[in-house]
């Protein structure tokens, strides 16, 4: 426990701006109009490919003994995927309802 607590005052000032950068975007989000949440959500998502990136990396670097590294890159390889392609999705079905119907 002692360990914890002294890791946790030495980085202080990364917990200090985590902190603020919590604050800061909720308050951006909130000044968001409801017409722009969606597309911004979806180009959020998409910018969790880089997840998808790092995952593969991992999985790429984990020795062949290592099932747990395998697994988990799997597992957030398959979730990065997922959360990209659902992003798209939603921006998708949110602009055909702003198309005119003929």
């Amino acid at each position: 426990m002692t360990d914890i607590f002294s890791s946790l005052s030495s980085h202080i000032e990364m917990i200090y701006i985590i902190i603020l950068s919590i604050f800061v975007g909720i308050e951006v989000i909130s000044k968001v109009p409801a017409v722009l949440h969606t597309p911004l959500m979806s180009g959020a998502n998409a910018i969790h490919g880089v997840v998808i990136i790092g995952a593969i990396i991992v999985m790429g670097h984990a020795e062949s003994h290592n099932m747990l590294a395998i697994v988990l890159g799997f597992l957030a390889v398959v979730l990065g995927t997922l959360n990209v392609v659902g992003g798209f999705v939603v921006t998708d079905r949110m602009l055909e309802m702003f198309k005119k119907k003929k």
